[in-house]
């Protein structure tokens, strides 16, 4: 499969190969590793990357993401349908105004056989205030009281909206009511950790196998860094009946044709490939193209002073042909954007039209008008043309696509050269983080199925901005949108927000992504869901 991720920060994922798949204990030729789980109900998965952490408070890609989902459970878990149920807690009651919720734990234990504790949300979801991990942020979405301030360095951690009455009993209060709040829930960020094993672990907490509780469907039985990871069936999973799995194999693969050829020696069921296979296994029945609302973009580094010019940044994004891209380079469903908020993603409340439909698309034209945009922006900054480095993932798609980009550029604008920068996902992401990049090729999946989730990205110093873009308006419109109760009003606001950023193109919109797959037909049950975390394994069954 693959991740998007998510939330995140990636479309590296476990299913797929193209951007990630779970496909662990295989090696590269489809001979099975040591660790490899056997039996029945077993399935073989790949992905493009390995797991960067599975610590829930510095997890940000679509990998991550999954693995915690899938070994780890919160108060809620989307279901098979999408939409959030009752998970750890039993109970969830919420007071008149909306501001007050109070879970009741069932009956749940972690891994080393100790009871999962109303105490273990109230530390993870304040520890990761204190440790600055990437998706505080959503606590501050989610409303949750005194998030904001203390991200403002107003408050601190301890003042975090959540209490836990006794063992059994969590209590949240928000500064006001939140329509996304159980939603939110199923995001890994708000999962339990068990203070006293965090604390024993220290440093190494979530690095390896043995260095992490599980408290999920299944656990994780081994994880050999680049090499993938395998997945065991929980047995003191509160709700094991549901789980019809064994177990689940991961292997690391980065070349879409290792894939294929797993695939064709049947030792994987599962993987992502690229255009130059899809008319060969177009017509297979286990073929299928699945549209997703990951996007994919190119972030410009705005310390730059060639990127901070508006003409440079347009004649960029309008000189790719982003039709050429999708349908002869990828041909794999994926649709050419010009845009950040993707298509069929969300509606207004009002009219209940695509967000689409009510912005449109931003920076069309023809390979001329972009050199005129770039004659424009040169003689703005003194400049004959300029060199940069344009960094990418090292999976098939992303480098195809970053050749395709660099014959645009350097065919369409007299003057630019790009050098392609390729290094592994987990490089990338940590690049982004620092914005040690010129421009970089980037992915989001959706943490939660409303547009503030591709909007929130870019407010000033924001953990997602990653390109040190800062607009004071832009911020403002963010801001007012996050307290508006007037849904209306609200949306009209990220429309304007979204139009405030690609007016003068602060990223460069390439596609929205979809998946080539190929899928084994005795595999049922395997459940993507829409945004993070994207991959659900608990129901999958083998026949």
């Amino acid at each position: 499969m693959v991740f998007v991720a998510g939330c995140g920060f990636g479309d590296n994922s476990e299913d797929a190969t193209s951007d990630n798949d779970n496909s662990s204990s295989e090696t590269d030729d489809g001979d099975t590793s040591e660790s490899a789980i056997e039996g029945d109900k077993v399935i073989n998965l790949v992905s493009t990357a390995d797991i960067p952490t599975l610590d829930s408070a510095h997890a940000h890609d679509g990998v991550a993401f999954t693995v915690l989902n899938n070994v780890n459970e919160g108060l809620y878990r989307s279901n098979e349908n999408h939409i959030p149920e009752l998970a750890i807690a039993e109970d969830h009651q919420v007071s008149d105004d909306g501001t007050v919720h109070t879970f009741t734990l069932r009956d749940a234990q972690w891994s080393n056989g100790e009871p999962v504790t109303a105490h273990d949300f109230e530390y993870s979801w304040k520890r990761i205030f204190e440790v600055v991990g990437h998706y505080n942020v959503m606590f501050e979405t989610a409303g949750i009281k005194n998030a904001s301030a203390i991200i403002d360095g107003e408050a601190s951690p301890d003042e975090l909206g959540v209490v836990a009455e006794d063992d059994k009993t969590l209590v949240v209060t928000l500064e006001g009511p939140n329509s996304l709040f159980t939603q939110l829930l199923t995001f890994p960020v708000f999962l339990p950790q068990n203070q006293a094993f965090v604390e024993e672990m220290g440093d190494e907490y979530g690095v390896e196998a043995d260095k992490i509780l599980f408290n999920g469907p299944f656990v994780l039985e081994s994880w050999q860094h680049d090499q993938g990871w395998t997945y065991k069936k929980n047995p003191d999973y509160w709700d094991a009946d549901a789980v019809n799995l064994d177990g689940i194999n991961v292997n690391v693969v980065k070349e879409i044709s290792t894939a294929v050829n797993l695939w064709e020696t049947e030792a994987v069921d599962r993987i992502t490939i690229s255009s130059a296979y899809v008319d060969e296994y177009r017509n297979d029945e286990s073929f299928n193209n699945e549209v997703i609302a990951s996007i994919v973009f190119m972030r410009f580094n705005h310390n730059l002073e060639h990127f901070q010019n508006a003409n440079i940044r347009k004649a960029i994004d309008m000189a790719i042909d982003k039709e050429g891209l999708t349908s002869t380079i990828l041909n794999n469903g994926s649709e050419p954007l010009y845009s950040l908020v993707p298509y069929e993603f969300s509606y207004s409340p009002d009219e209940e039209k695509d967000f689409r439909e009510l912005n449109g698309e931003f920076n069309q034209g023809s390979a001329e008008d972009a050199q005129a945009l770039w004659e424009q922006g040169l003689s703005e900054i003194g400049s004959d043309g300029f060199e940069f480095a344009l960094t990418v993932a090292d999976d098939d798609n992303h480098v195809k696509s970053a050749e395709f980009i660099k014959n645009q550029l350097e065919t369409n604008l007299p003057g630019i050269t790009v050098e392609i920068k390729t290094v592994p996902f987990e490089a990338r992401l940590e690049q982004e983080k620092a914005v040690e990049y010129d421009m970089v090729v980037s992915t989001w999946g959706p943490d939660y199925g409303d547009p503030m989730t591709y909007i929130d990205m870019w407010v000033t110093d924001g953990p997602a901005n990653r390109m040190d873009y800062s607009d004071e308006e832009f911020d403002s419109l963010v801001a007012q949108a996050k307290v508006e109760t007037d849904a209306a009003v609200r949306y009209q606001l990220m429309l304007d927000a979204e139009k405030h950023l690609l007016d003068e193109m602060h990223i460069a919109p390439l596609y929205q992504r979809a998946d080539a797959i190929l899928t084994r037909p005795n595999i049922k049950g395997l459940v993507r869901h829409p945004a993070a975390p994207e991959f659900e394994y608990k129901w999958v069954d083998v026949e």
